[in-house]
């Protein structure tokens, strides 16, 4: 077996620092200079969302390309093994053999990032983050996701040694723990991994570990009605401050997500607090919200 990127000597504390830097610059994006920003035509592109997560992203009418059309820099697909298809939806009930990760997420964005010159947003040098939830047994799944992740590699983040390569699109694997193994056991990866709030604090590398994410209703009993508690409120930044400090991202999904002053509520005060990826459905609420809050 290949040895676990923890297994092998680390490298120097100024190599750690380059890798943990090229993965967030990978992922929180770089503007290109304003020549770039426009269309084809001349008219200006807002800039993409990048703390815009599109969760259960394949349930909207077009898949994938409604969030980028509202400017989203993160999606979220489910994902079963089924055979050896990778099929996309959130329960075995709606599982359809047309609908594969590939023909949903991975074709187009291949696609999109050779039309766009490199990007998936022309002009923009920011990272789509392709959040794969698996919903089957992961170790059985993640090793068929990754076969099907190298065919992509050219728009891929990758991982060698613990060394990032950044790409246009990051996919990061979420859902059944047990694919937390052969990730680990991959000397090379075009995937990087989702951990939970017990994960701060631990020896897993940026590199392999740049986000967590966890239930926000078991963490913190506020619902967006009256004002913050003010120690949830400094509970949730600690999280953050405590996360920003080993180079890794903080999602909470479960927040309210039904429109009104509770949600607005939560998103401003996960915004303040430095909360990397707000989670919704309704695509168009959260690009005002944040727009606006720009």
């Amino acid at each position: 077996m290949t040895p676990s990127v923890s297994d092998r000597p680390g490298p120097s504390r100024h190599t750690r620092r380059a890798v943990v830097v090229t993965l967030g610059a990978a992922l929180a994006g770089t503007v290109a200079p304003p020549a770039l920003a426009g269309t084809a035509r001349g008219r200006h592109t807002p800039p993409p969302l990048r703390r815009a997560h599109a969760h259960n992203d394949y349930e909207h009418p077009h898949p994938l390309t409604d969030a980028l059309s509202h400017g989203f820099g993160s999606v979220e697909a489910d994902i079963w093994l089924v055979g050896d298809q990778l099929l996309v939806a959130h329960d075995p009930a709606g599982l359809d053999p047309r609908r594969t990760l590939a023909a949903l997420y991975l074709d187009p964005l291949l696609r999109r990032v050779r039309a766009n010159g490199g990007h998936v947003y022309r002009g923009y040098g920011s990272s789509l983050q392709l959040l794969i939830d698996i919903k089957s047994a992961g170790d059985a799944t993640y090793r068929v996701l990754s076969r099907e992740l190298r065919r992509y590699r050219e728009i891929l983040t990758g991982c060698a040694d613990g060394r990032v390569r950044p790409g246009a699109v990051t996919a990061v694997v979420s859902g059944d723990r047990a694919a937390r193994g052969p990730m680990e056991a991959e000397r090379v990866r075009f995937a990087f991994y989702d951990g939970r709030l017990t994960d701060l604090g631990t020896a897993a590398p940026a590199s392999f570990l740049p986000l967590v994410s966890d239930n926000w209703g078991q963490n913190f009993r506020w619902q967006g009605v009256g004002p913050m508690p003010a120690g949830e409120r400094a509970a949730l930044r600690r999280i953050v401050r405590r996360a920003h400090a080993e180079h890794r991202r903080v999602r909470f999904w479960a927040t309210p997500d039904l429109p009104g002053p509770a949600r607005e509520a939560v998103w401003r005060e996960l915004l303040a607090a430095g909360v990397d990826h707000l989670n919704t459905d309704d695509l168009a609420g959260l690009e005002a919200f944040l727009r606006a809050a720009r």
